[in-house]
């Protein structure tokens, strides 16, 4: 199971592909079809990743286990902003 620092790794990771797809594009290396298919699976991870931290620490606040968290579907993560 992972933990919160392995969580974060992940997230700088993500964070920085996202840089590297928009440094891609200004420069054109890639097309903006390619790019924007990518950037959305970034911006999902990002959001899984974040949401699962969210998780853990609510468990952790509240005596829980934090290592119940589970990494949730993209449908369900993305509904939140709607």
């Amino acid at each position: 199971m992972a933990k919160d620092q392995d969580i974060l790794d992940n997230v700088n990771k993500l964070v920085a592909e996202e840089k590297e797809l928009r440094s891609k594009l200004q420069h054109r290396e890639i097309d903006e079809s390619e790019e924007h298919q990518r950037l959305k699976a970034v911006e999902i991870a990002l959001d899984q990743c974040w949401d699962l931290l969210r998780q853990r620490r609510a468990l952790r606040e509240t005596g829980g286990d934090p290592r119940e968290a589970q990494v949730r579907p993209p449908g369900e993560v993305e509904g939140y902003l709607n």
